[in-house]
């Protein structure tokens, strides 16, 4: 038997959040229900489901804005972390986004270190301008200079 239902959230292989797809009767009771991805088609779902859209959609523009605010601070900060390196200016160990983000936190700045795109940590010295990606579309450089103790 098939039975539709509003989905609640995007399902890989069946639909996006709002569509209303035909499913068996057993999946959903037994998966779709339980796990809250999709409600039974009535009045009531269809506004449940437009309300959470709307509290999605505030805070997606909650977190761009404050994505944006910090990529107006990131745009003139600039980082110095002091290590100890060898004579030929390769260190004796590595700078890396964790390294990165503290001294950004030091400044004022608080971001994630998963944000930092740096494909390898940092392993001589030197003036490096490391991305940040903050939100999709919202990016900032940081620059960093990794100079000898």
């Amino acid at each position: 038997m098939a039975k539709d239902v509003l989905l609640m959230a995007d399902v890989a292989d069946l639909g996006v959040e709002g569509d209303v797809v035909t499913v068996a009767e057993g999946y959903a009771r037994n998966y779709l229900f339980p796990q809250r991805l999709a409600a039974p088609v009535t009045e009531a779902t269809r506004r449940r489901l437009e309300k959470m859209q709307r509290e999605r959609e505030a805070a997606a523009t909650a977190r761009r804005e404050t994505a944006e605010r910090t990529a107006q601070q990131l745009r003139g900060a600039s980082v110095t972390i002091a290590v100890k390196a060898g004579e030929d200016q390769k260190l004796y160990g590595s700078v890396g986004t964790a390294d990165i983000a503290r001294e950004l936190a030091e400044q004022g700045i608080e971001i994630d270190r998963h944000d930092l795109v740096l494909d390898e940590p940092l392993r001589e010295l030197g003036v490096f301008d490391v991305p940040v990606k903050l939100h999709p579309g919202i990016e900032a450089a940081v620059k960093v200079w990794v100079v000898e103790e």
